[in-house]
């Protein structure tokens, strides 16, 4: 009897209105392509509803975090945080995130998002949860950040990461750091498919992202957690190991990180 491989997507916004009206199907479509668990990052108040109304209904499979994403972050920030920490005690969460720094689309609340990040560090201290970072054109404030608050947080994952190996390297002298790995790995000349290489396996975690950065052949359409697979294969590839060793050490280290 074939053994299925078990997945974890650690890092899907299935909640997402791109997923209205099939938030289940996609579910339970993750399920079926052996991806069992799928963490899901906190956007912020106008979608957190809707990301635990949906995790009620798949507990044991949808773990949801709390966190404002860096791109909500404008002039009620204040009144955000303020939400989270009133829910910190009332609700079972498996991370702080997605949080970070984004200075991609703008530089105007600069200042406000490292504010905002480093009392997320602190909540994530109090609460001893690993943190989800989201780190967008914001690599050098983001290191500097971590390294004032290492002796609050020293353990989650860099979502999406694009990095180079110093990068990585800094990171690792910082504590118990991830990288999680998506569907940016199966494209044409991707910087991360070096990268990977040159990371250690326990510190890697697989992730879609959805429902953005659908890998190819699906790039350009909505993206799901049953593509983990397509991304696992490729990866796999890349670090010499067959896809069930693939699919086990990544298993293991998100139910390490996350304490699944």
């Amino acid at each position: 009897m074939k053994v299925q491989m078990v997945f974890t997507d650690t890092h899907a916004h299935l909640y997402d209105e791109a997923f209205s009206g099939e938030e289940d199907q996609a579910v339970e479509r993750a399920v079926a392509a052996g991806v069992t668990k799928m963490i899901l990052p906190d956007i912020d108040s106008q979608t957190r509803e809707a990301m635990f109304t949906l995790a009620g209904r798949h507990e044991g499979v949808l773990f949801p975090c709390l966190g404002l994403h860096p791109t909500s972050v404008g002039k009620g920030w204040q009144e955000e945080l303020s939400q989270i920490e009133g829910m910190l005690g009332s609700r079972r969460i498996w991370a702080i995130g997605e949080i970070g720094m984004d200075l991609y689309w703008s530089r105007d609340f600069e200042k406000e998002q490292e504010e905002v990040l480093r009392l997320q560090l602190e909540m994530a201290a109090k609460a001893d949860l690993p943190v989800i970072i989201h780190s967008r054109e914001a690599t050098e404030p983001l290191l500097r950040i971590l390294k004032d608050c290492r002796s609050l947080v020293t353990r989650g994952v860099f979502h999406a990461f694009s990095g180079s190996p110093e990068t990585f390297r800094e990171l690792d002298r910082l504590g118990e750091w991830h990288v999680g790995i998506g569907g940016v790995l199966t494209y044409k000349n991707a910087s991360i498919a070096k990268t990977i290489t040159e990371i250690p396996d326990t510190r890697i975690l697989l992730e879609t992202d959805s429902p953005y950065l659908s890998p190819v052949p699906f790039r350009g359409k909505r993206n799901e957690s049953s593509r983990i697979p397509l991304i696992a294969e490729l990866l796999a590839g890349l670090k010499g190991l067959s896809l069930s060793e693939l699919a086990d050490r990544t298993t293991s280290n998100a139910q390490k990180l996350f304490r699944l």
